[in-house]
Order: C-alpha cells, then structure tokens, then sequence
C-alpha cells in the first residue's frame, strides 16, 4: 500500500467504530468510514475536541452537528498547492488527502519527460490533480459535470497561484466529452480519472462505474498519443480491487503501448495507531 505521508496540514488522528478523527488545518472533523469496523479504545481527549460531527441519514445523505464554532470555509496546503475547503452535504470538505501519493507521483512522471505534456483529467473534482500536474509543467484539460465543482478548481487553481496556467475547465458529462475527443481526433499524453461509484451528469444521465468503466477505459485509449506518458484510474468502489482495474488497464493499453502496469491501494497513517488506514485503489499504466 502507497500511503500519503508528506502532510502537514491534514492529519487522521484516530480512527474506531466507524469513524476518522481528522485535523485539517486547526480544525478537527469526525466522519463516517464504512471500512472502520474495528472498536479499538478511543483516545477520548482528543475527540471531544472536534469542531464538528457527521450524522448518516438512513434516508440518505445526513447532515453536520456542529460542536464548536466552525468557518464556512478555511484553507490547508500541500507543498505550494493551496485548496479552500468547506464541509459539504455528503461528509466531503472537496479533497481527498490520500491522493496526495498520485500528485506526487504524476508531478514526478511530468518533470522526467523532456517534452510538453498534455493531460487529461476526467471527473476532475476540485481540482487537486490537474494543478499538480500544471504546477509540474504540463497543460491540463480539466473535466467534470458538476458546475460547482469546476468553479471550485478555478478557486483553488488561483489560490495557488496557477491561474494564469495553460487550463481548461469544462462543465461536462466525461463519457460524452471522450466521444467528442474520439471524433476530434483529439489527443493526450496522460489520461488520470477519478470516477464516482455512482452519479449523474449534468442532463439527468446515469453513471454506474461498474457498467461503465471498461468502454471509458478503451474510448479513452483512442485519446492518447503515440507515446503516452501515464493512465491514472482511481476508484472507491469495493467490488473494482486494484488488481481488476490494473487488469483492465494492462489488457487495453500494453498491448498497444508497451509499458507495463502497477495497481495498489492508497491509505492514510493513523496517528494514534501508527496503521495504515485503505481509502481506495488505483491503477497505473506507465510507458
């Protein structure tokens, strides 16, 4: 397992019986995790200073019970990238801090590479993975159907400092903007996506990843250049393990490519365990 372990500014203090402590920044929230089955003894003193708790709904959804005094929104960083979070209404702040390892790991892949980079971002979320990847010097076209989210990007790409950087950002339904790609004859050296388990595009379309993901894999590979330089999936679904997407992914593009193909989960250390916490696979082909 890759874990992310350059923060600063964020921090899984604890978890147990279904729960993460996390610090981001000076604030302490208290979310729900599925995966956190175990019921190790709490340090008590630590938790009873959150700012804020998330409830489930068994309606779906649920909502934040607020502890503490706690901002609309405030900011973390990570090295010089700079993101606004907020508490949102499904538990999220707009970032996934175990993806760190993969910013890490693209920026690394983009500075190696001699030549100009294109890179594609589907299901770009807020942002975090297309300005490590401007940041590392590549020209990035960022794409998600989700209004709000895209112009979260556009704020965290100018509290970086990025803003005046070569990006696109479309509001868009990512399978149907591949197609437009496929059509254009549009092509990118390095593909990274982060879909959903479940979603829907801007007009009403239903998104199920395990339906959906082998044909954007294979669509997508039409969108590469005749030396593509990575192909980034990452997935929190539990049924798609690393090793199935990195099946997926060696099978469609080694083939064509060369290359080779390596799938692991990400997680985050805990700090009162010193454990590794999973929160999700990802699956790299590389040339």
């Amino acid at each position: 397992m890759r874990a992310a372990v350059k923060w600063k500014d964020y921090e899984l203090l604890d978890a147990s019986e279904g729960e993460r402590l996390e610090r981001w920044g000076d604030i302490l929230l208290i979310r729900p995790d599925p995966q956190i089955i175990w019921k190790t003894k709490k340090s008590e003193g630590i938790w009873k200073k959150a700012h804020a708790r998330y409830h489930r709904s068994q309606k779906g959804g649920g909502n934040w019970e607020r502890l503490k005094p706690l901002p609309d929104s405030w900011q973390i960083s990570y090295g010089s990238l700079k993101f606004n979070l907020k508490p949102m209404g499904f538990k999220h702040t707009g970032l996934f801090p175990e993806q760190a390892v993969n910013w890490d790991w693209m920026s690394q892949a983009i500075r190696r590479r001699d030549s100009s980079v294109r890179v594609l971002n589907l299901f770009g979320y807020t942002g975090a993975a297309t300005m490590a990847c401007v940041e590392a010097g590549a020209h990035v076209t960022h794409v998600d159907a989700s209004k709000g989210m895209v112009a979260w990007g556009r704020e965290n790409a100018t509290l970086s400092g990025l803003a005046d950087k070569p990006m696109r950002w479309l509001v868009d339904d990512c399978g149907k903007f591949v197609q437009r790609e496929q059509r254009r004859g549009s092509r990118y050296d390095a593909i990274v996506m982060d879909p959903p388990s479940y979603g829907r595009g801007p007009g009403g379309e239903v998104w199920k990843l395990e339906d959906q993901i082998y044909l954007l894999l294979v669509q997508c590979a039409d969108l590469l250049s005749d030396q593509p330089l990575f192909f980034i999936v990452n997935s929190y679904t539990t049924g798609l393990s690393p090793s199935v997407m990195g099946y997926m992914l060696d099978s469609i593009l080694t083939p064509r490519f060369g290359g080779g193909t390596q799938s692991d989960e990400i997680g985050i250390p805990v700090t009162t365990s010193g454990l590794i916490l999973p929160c999700g696979a990802t699956a790299i082909w590389s040339s």
